[in-house]
């Protein structure tokens, strides 16, 4: 089992539906987030992609202050050419010796697609995306390349330098339409689902493992979601309502009106898990789907104390989810408290660095006025 955290490049949030306690997201509260990730030995960080900060600079520029931290660096094939993206992600393959990921995010929004330059309907866009990723994969295996596709054309396209993971970094991809799940088993490493009940997903893990038996291939599965855990299943229960307690009737209905757009199967998965309503929130034993009231996308949360968090995931676990990549409100806090009070409870594949504890009172009286004023280590 491996652990993700995100990285909340729009911004980070102490409660939903509200400006009250927003962070911005610059470079040292990011930083922060990433070195914070690295050292409490998650295995990855996801970067998402849309109408915010660039993915691909915002990865780049963390390189060089964490060691370990693998980047799940999302990605729009309808907005860059195979060939480029080819290149950046060998590049970042390189210079990061190797700690690059790659989510493919075909896009449910037309409204927001529209904006850069994208006007294709859902299932054109997953022919792109399927004709983008032929495209890619070939190259990236060192095949001089000439396809003459329907929206993608190249002429002797060849990639000039190796990369350091083989035969190229991991694929991530996320879809719930047939077109989506089609992609998914000709060409995806690892098929990443919302965090739907169990049943939901264990119903669409068959689904893909049967086509991607048709194809002659296997593919591993991630999940999508947040957690909330606390010491006690009460107080996790608490910090979830908390999250919500500024949200209105007419906050909660501008979000579902706007979500309701949205040409993402996926996304109509996510906002029939609770219909727009506060009432019954709870729609599997501790998942909750309090966050999708405002939030696209991922919109449940596993909610509870270590012990029931930890079961509740090892379930998902029995169905064939090997990934969980996670996000906590705020973010920089949250990533230290799932470390500490979940990992211990795990069978994590990566090796944890220990969590830091409160250190010895003989060591604490030496500490002067002078050493709390030093720059401290994340």
């Amino acid at each position: 089992m491996e652990i993700f955290w995100y990285l909340p490049t729009q911004g980070d949030e102490r409660y939903l539906g509200t400006t009250i306690g927003r962070r911005q997201a610059n470079y040292p509260y990011m930083q922060q987030i990433a070195q914070a990730v690295d050292k409490l030995g998650y295995g990855g960080m996801l970067i998402g992609t849309g109408q915010k900060q660039d993915t691909w600079i915002v990865a780049a520029s963390l390189i060089p202050v964490t060691q370990n931290l693998r980047f799940l660096v999302a990605f729009r094939p309808a907005i860059m050419s195979p060939a480029l993206s080819v290149r950046m992600a060998a590049t970042f393959d390189q210079l990061s010796n190797g700690r690059i990921i790659l989510n493919v995010v075909t896009g449910g929004d037309s409204q927001e697609l529209a904006k850069d330059g994208v006007f294709l309907d859902h299932d054109q866009r997953y022919e792109l995306t399927d004709e983008f990723l032929t495209i890619w994969r070939s190259l990236m295996q060192g095949d001089e390349v000439t396809f003459n596709g329907r929206h993608l054309q190249v002429a002797g396209a060849k990639l000039q330098f190796p990369t350091v993971q083989k035969p190229y970094p991991t694929l991530y991809f996320g879809g719930s339409s047939d077109a989506a799940l089609q992609v998914a088993a000709k060409h995806i490493d690892v098929y990443l689902t919302w965090g739907e009940p169990p049943a939901q997903v264990a119903e669409k893990i068959s689904k893909v493992r049967r086509l991607a038996a048709e194809q002659g291939r296997t593919v591993r599965f991630g999940i999508r979601m947040h957690v909330i855990v606390r010491e006690t299943t009460q107080q996790a229960w608490d910090a979830a309502n908390e999250l919500i307690k500024y949200l209105d009737d007419e906050t909660i209905a501008s979000a579902q009106k706007r979500f309701s757009q949205s040409e993402s199967a996926g996304q109509r998965r996510m906002a029939q898990l609770h219909s727009g309503s506060r009432n019954n929130l709870e729609i599997s034993p501790n998942l909750w789907s309090g966050v999708g009231l405002v939030r696209g996308g991922a919109g449940t949360a596993l909610v509870g104390d270590p012990d029931t968090v930890a079961a509740r995931m090892l379930e998902y676990a029995d169905l064939g989810i090997d990934t969980f990549v996670f996000s906590g409100y705020p973010h920089l806090e949250e990533a230290y408290r799932v470390a500490e009070l979940l990992f211990p409870r795990l069978p994590l594949q990566t090796s944890q660095i220990a969590i830091p504890q409160q250190l010895p009172t003989p060591f604490n009286e030496f500490v002067t006025k002078t050493d709390l004023l030093k720059p401290q280590p994340v």
